[in-house]
């Protein structure tokens, strides 16, 4: 089902980077930048993730000249249990606040909840944010990292990071034009280090009913981004798309993951990055400053989910994977 919006805009966005993202191709595009160490200056690596969503939301209001009772709505969510992440950043701003989950899609669903409420003239304005930590997710939800277990190559690297994006009924230079869903997938994979392999059937799920639904193809878009599918999943979805849905992605397609690291220089992120902060530092950095400047004017981000419990997976179920879609156009 596709969800049309009329009204809805792009007002302004803020990204914080961690340390391995700072060192990467779109180091310029951030808005802030932790260089020294993960910490952040905190006591710990969870500690450190409340800082950057914080920051975050404190560099946006900054940004659009806003104070906190300026919002009507705050919407966030991280990969961290119960969301600590979010509802500690969101107590700064005393704003009505929604938790939202789907692990690495929860970006584009912060999107589409938010649009939802504008367009339908519950709200003015809304804060969709979010937030992941490399350390304090790798030891959730893998091997705690003091056992210094390698990798295979198919493995992605969370993004240390916060960003938050600003949605007003008041028109800007970007639209939200409309979005999709995901429905959750099992396509039996359940290797916690192949992310890719997971979360590309998603995907090629949500982007194959997005394409038949607005009657719309690949080249009808400057750019299409996935969320977080890596190197190794990128290729599976062209696959995907290709066999099951005769549907051939072109030169305008590419992923979150692999853009948002030098994958040559930067060994330790194996096939790329992932977590819920990982498409949004790209998209609301520099895909959002191209949108601004009418370099694009029509993109499609598809941000990709795994639901990813680690007790499931010693228990030898599949990780179930959901991917949710959003487009976005530039008003002039």
């Amino acid at each position: 089902m596709i969800l049309h919006f009329h009204n809805v805009y792009v007002g302004g966005t803020s990204t914080i980077a961690g340390p391995y993202e700072a060192k990467g191709p779109l180091r310029t595009t951030f808005d802030k930048k932790y260089q020294k160490d993960l910490y952040c200056g905190e006591k710990s690596f969870e500690q450190a993730e409340v800082k950057l969503l914080e920051d975050s939301l404190k560099i946006l209001l900054k940004k659009l000249k806003k104070e906190p009772r300026d919002i009507d709505l705050v919407i966030s969510g991280d990969l961290l249990n119960q969301i600590t992440s979010s509802t500690y950043s969101a107590l700064q701003l005393h704003s009505p606040f929604l938790g939202i989950y789907t692990a690495c899609a929860t970006s584009v669903e912060g999107i589409l909840i938010g649009s939802t409420f504008i367009d339908a003239k519950k709200i003015h304005t809304c804060i969709a944010a979010t937030s992941s930590h490399n350390m304090s997710s790798e030891k959730q939800f893998r091997n705690p990292t003091e056992y210094g277990a390698p990798k295979p190559a198919t493995a992605t690297f969370t993004a240390t990071g916060g960003a938050s994006i600003f949605l007003t009924d008041q028109k800007s230079k970007v639209k939200v034009v409309n979005g999709m869903i995901g429905t959750m997938i099992n396509y039996d994979q359940k290797d916690p280090f192949h992310m890719g392999a997971v979360m590309a059937p998603a995907a090629a799920d949500t982007l194959s009913k997005y394409f038949r639904d607005t009657k719309t193809k690949p080249e009808d878009y400057d750019l299409i981004l996935t969320g977080d599918l890596g190197l190794y999943g990128k290729e599976i979805l062209r696959d995907l798309m290709r066999i099951d849905h005769q549907i051939i992605l072109g030169d305008n397609y590419n992923d979150c993951g692999v853009m948002l690291y030098d994958l040559k220089k930067q060994k330790e992120v194996n096939a790329g990055g992932s977590g819920p902060v990982c498409s949004a530092l790209v998209n609301y950095g520099m895909i959002m400053k191209k949108l601004n400047e009418g370099t694009y004017h029509r993109v499609l981000l598809i941000a990709t989910g795994a639901l990813f419990s680690p007790t499931f997976v010693y228990q030898k179920k599949p990780i179930l994977s959901i991917a949710n879609l959003v487009c976005l156009e530039a008003t002039e």
